[in-house]
């Protein structure tokens, strides 16, 4: 019997949160070595699934089957296949930096890591999902922990307000493809939410399509697609730093990645059915998304309008249905979570310190503050797409699936990256260059050496995974074949 690895990863940080809650408030150094020890721990876990999986021989691996309740056709059912090895790494990354990022919180620390734990759990356990009674249950405690952690430790002014919008778009969307889920479930006959069974169901043509609409959009809230993406720079916003970067780095992509294993690949006609207006919908978040991130004067803001012009990418790689897009999506959705919790850890920085995100207030931060300043350019010039970083590894494939699904799609969607520059290198010259404003001179500290570690980790995975494509491509091609094979080659 193999070493049940997965589960491991998955219930690390649950029993971690547990035994958190057992140390005395007070102790609150030990209470920080724990959460680090144990979160360390699970990206080791990871990282050793991520580099042992067989990209050649593909499929699910590191499986792992019990049943759960099996009058009901509910099993625990774990694995990992070339789309979610590197998701569950990348949990694994933004775990452990989030951890670094948070070390100075002197406010109740034992809660807030037991709740963020308890957070990365769920999340964990989403990727790794092959029940969708499972995944759902996984879902719901991703989801959960983040009003708490908004709601007590975000930001005054709109913590209430942006914890419970966050909670009822997402709870309302889970609901939405709960039906569809169980909707399968009656239909299938077999009665068992084990998701590789449902996959050799073959439903027919018009149940997929009535249903593909429910299950794909009720995920992809999550995802942050248009018009449901509203609850998301919000959510940004009034989150502190380590939960916006679980926020934008990890639990979007859990949207998107239940829309692509629940909502595509078990209901492939219905996604072929529905592709183009999925496209379309993509196509709006990435421009609009783009466009009102320019405008905004909040630093976190354009963060946040940004991640959803992103993830439109993202979406936009599924619509394609072609091998490229799915491709350059699968490495968007790591890209894109590596970027932005290091986007939002360099602007926690700037915050912490200067205790404004107005951008007009802000300028030459550079000068105390160079570690940030280059963390920061490099992940605007992720954000770019710029070649040499994991941006245009993972942008170019998705923009040559969308070329040859409809090139107009292609033409209209590639204005997004003249306006992500655009915004980009604004804000880079408005807050780290120029003179420091007056009321910020001499009051300005420099980051912590754990601080510090976080921004040169995050960065050089993206340099890493931008001059070697190899170091994640050929993981996520092996994902995505079975896609198509589920798609009948589409």
């Amino acid at each position: 019997m193999q070493f049940p690895i997965l589960s491991v990863i998955v219930f690390t940080p649950l029993v971690a949160s547990l035994l958190i809650l057992l140390i005395k408030p007070e102790r609150k150094t030990e209470i920080r070595v724990a959460a680090l020890a144990a979160a360390l721990f699970a990206l080791i876990l990871s990282i050793w699934v991520y580099f042992t999986y067989d990209k050649v021989a593909g499929g699910y691996q590191f499986k792992e089957m019990y049943n759960w309740m099996p009058t009901l056709g509910i099993g625990y059912h774990v694995g990992v296949d070339g789309l979610s090895a590197p998701l569950v790494l990348l949990t694994g990354i933004v775990m452990v930096t989030g951890v670094l990022i948070s070390w100075g919180i002197d406010d109740r620390p034992r809660e807030f890591f037991s709740f963020l734990f308890i957070l990365a759990s769920g999340v964990f356990g989403v990727f790794v999902a092959l029940d969708l009674f499972q995944l759902f249950f996984f879902y719901e405690i991703a989801v959960f922990p983040m009003y708490l952690l908004i709601a007590i430790w975000g930001w005054i002014k709109t913590r209430e307000y942006a914890a419970m919008k966050l909670t009822l778009y997402l709870f309302i969307g889970s609901v939405v493809a709960l039906v569809g889920a169980l909707a399968m479930y009656w239909q299938s006959g077999n009665h068992t939410f084990d998701m590789l069974v449902l996959q050799q169901a073959n439903f027919p043509v018009d149940f997929q399509r009535l249903w593909f609409p429910f299950v794909f959009l009720g995920f992809a809230v999550l995802g942050g697609i248009f018009p449901f993406h509203n609850w998301s720079p919000d959510g940004h916003v009034a989150a502190p730093t380590a939960v916006s970067m679980f926020h934008a780095g990890v639990l979007m992509k859990l949207g998107a990645f239940a829309a692509l294993r629940v909502g595509i690949m078990l209901l492939p006609e219905g996604a072929k059915y529905w592709a183009p207006w999925i496209m379309g919908l993509a196509l709006v978040n990435v421009v609009y998304g783009a466009l009102i991130a320019m405008v905004q004067t909040d630093l976190k803001y354009v963060i946040g309008f940004s991640s959803v012009s992103h993830m439109g990418l993202v979406m936009l790689g599924f619509s394609t249905l072609k091998p490229e897009g799915m491709i350059g999506a699968g490495v968007q959705m790591f890209s894109h979570g590596v970027m932005t919790a290091l986007f939002f850890a360099a602007v926690g920085m700037v915050y912490d310190r200067a205790h404004t995100r107005e951008i007009s207030k802000l300028g030459g931060m550079s000068k105390p503050l160079p570690w940030v300043a280059l963390a920061f350019i490099v992940g605007g010039l992720v954000s770019m797409g710029m070649p040499g970083l994991s941006g245009f590894v993972a942008e170019f494939p998705i923009f040559m699936g969308v070329w040859k699904t409809n090139p107009w799609v292609a033409i209209i969607a590639s204005l997004s990256i003249i306006i992500t520059a655009s915004y980009i290198m604004l804000v880079i010259r408005k807050t780290f260059f120029g003179e420091v404003p007056a009321e910020l001179e001499g009051h300005i500290n420099g980051i912590s050496p754990l601080d510090k570690v976080a921004l040169v980790f995050l960065s050089l995975i993206m340099i890493s995974l931008g001059l070697f494509p190899s170091l994640m491509v050929p993981w996520v091609q092996s994902g995505v074949q079975n896609v198509l094979h589920l798609l009948g080659g589409a």
